[in-house]
């Protein structure tokens, strides 16, 4: 394979302006997100003194964020997509400055951090947006390279961030860490409004609750979009143990909270790597071979690191997960878009996002119950096997999923997934609307229709 083939594809950026704006836009975003993530935690416990008002506030964000991402499906879906964006971020703006104020001032109130953090999570409806929009701004042979350019973008934020964020607090201080996240909000939204009208094809007229209905019965329907989203799934609820971390150190590894640390950048250091070095996913064939392969190797590194008595070796495979997962979240993104109408792509890209947000929840108790039940090491394990047994029992009773290509325009044509050329049958034959006459029908009436 040539070096230029391996290296991060970045023609994307290249050709087109609008996806300029918009991972620029991303980078500077995500950046003053983390900013919040680290300091929103930090203000709550410095004031009361209890992680239950931690978890509260991330609950709070955790349920709107959720709310907002379903909601912004629809919404981008039926309306300008750009608009939606500019109100969204305009809006997280205007809380992130509130947030400043709130910590300049000198008795910060409690309240308003749950309400601002809420509105925050609020704005989540950008996200749907933004990824539905990508789409329309690449080429459709590019959906891999922009796939892996806006995952490394989140790898930036994931880096950089909260470094910045611990810096930031222990010296200017809080007030000076939320203005700076008002000023990314303020430029991403600057940013943004260069870009051109994008209103989707095909709006549907449904009322709200009828087009959430149209979304989930496509999802359902359409076997490559189902297996990703199930495959995302097999991933994120059994073979995600970074709640485990700090008692592995503890009781494993027999380590302390530097140790942890290093467990908790392993898997952006290797995401980062397969990120940069992504440019092969534009050009792979059998796209969704490889991402099934990914998340197998995914699974079984993840149970590596539970086998590992040492934390060299733990570190190693995290390495080796993180990459996996970046590589799989590359095609996942790509396979979705290439695979979604375009007046789909809001409501399926909320699916996923909303899966994103209440994946990993639920992925940290099913391992803090497996490691009661088991003990940490072994509870690893377990979650690492799950996956690849449920990420192989996938791909073995949906082969349109294993036999999808980003290179062949006609899997996304077919309403089931299944390309007019391929051998398999569809799982259910859609059925004719009553506004349409059937053949039966038309025999009937003497071979004219009404």
């Amino acid at each position: 394979m040539r070096a230029s083939r391996l290296m991060i594809d970045l023609f994307p950026l290249r050709s087109s302006p609008a996806f300029r704006l918009v991972f620029s836009a991303r980078v500077v975003s995500l950046l003053g997100i983390a900013l919040t993530t680290v300091g929103v935690p930090w203000q709550v416990f410095e004031m009361t003194r209890s992680s239950l008002q931690v978890s509260i506030a991330s609950a709070v964000v955790g349920t709107t964020t959720l709310a907002g991402t379903l909601a912004g499906g629809v919404i981008a879906d039926r309306f300008d997509r750009r608009t939606v964006i500019l109100l969204a971020r305009g809006g997280a703006t205007l809380v992130f400055a509130v947030l400043a104020l709130n910590a300049y001032v000198p008795t910060p109130q409690l309240w308003l951090i749950y309400l601002c953090v809420g509105l925050n999570g609020a704005t989540a409806v950008s996200q749907s947006a933004l990824m539905a929009v990508t789409p329309a701004i690449v080429e459709r042979e590019q959906l891999a390279a922009a796939g892996a350019l806006v995952a490394l973008s989140t790898q930036v934020g994931a880096v950089v961030g909260p470094s910045l964020a611990g810096l930031l607090i222990a010296g200017p201080g809080l007030a000076v860490n939320y203005a700076l996240c008002a000023l990314g909000s303020l430029i991403t939204t600057t940013l943004l409004w260069f870009l051109p009208s994008l209103p989707p094809q095909g709006a549907p007229t449904a009322r709200p609750l009828r087009s959430i209905a149209e979304g989930a019965s496509f999802v359902a329907r359409h076997r490559v979009v189902r297996g990703v989203l199930l495959i995302d799934v097999a991933a994120m609820v059994f073979a995600l143990p970074y709640v485990l971390f700090p008692q592995l150190v503890i009781e494993v590894f027999g380590a302390g909270p530097e140790a942890a640390g290093l467990l908790y950048t392993a898997p952006a250091v290797g995401a980062m790597i397969a990120a940069l070095t992504s440019g092969w996913t534009t050009h792979v064939h059998r796209s969704g071979r490889v991402l099934v392969v990914a998340v197998l190797l995914y699974g079984a590194a993840i149970a590596g690191v539970g086998l590992s008595g040492s934390l060299p070796l733990a570190l190693g495979f995290l390495v080796v997960a993180g990459a996996c997962d970046m590589i799989s979240e590359v095609l996942r993104r790509a396979l979705l878009a290439h695979c979604t109408p375009d007046h789909l792509q809001g409501r399926v890209s909320s699916v996923w996002l909303a899966q994103a947000t209440v994946g990993p929840s639920a992925g940290g108790v099913e391992a803090g119950v497996a490691s009661r039940l088991l003990g940490p090491g072994p509870a690893v394990v377990a979650g690492g096997a799950v996956c690849v047994v449920a990420t192989a029992a996938l791909a073995a009773s949906l082969p349109p999923l294993r036999r999808v290509s980003l290179r062949d325009d006609e899997w996304a044509a077919h309403p089931t997934g299944v390309p007019e050329h391929s051998p398999l049958e569809p799982e259910a034959e859609i059925e004719p609307s009553s506004d349409v006459e059937t053949d039966a029908e038309i025999e009937e009436t003497g071979g004219e229709r009404r």
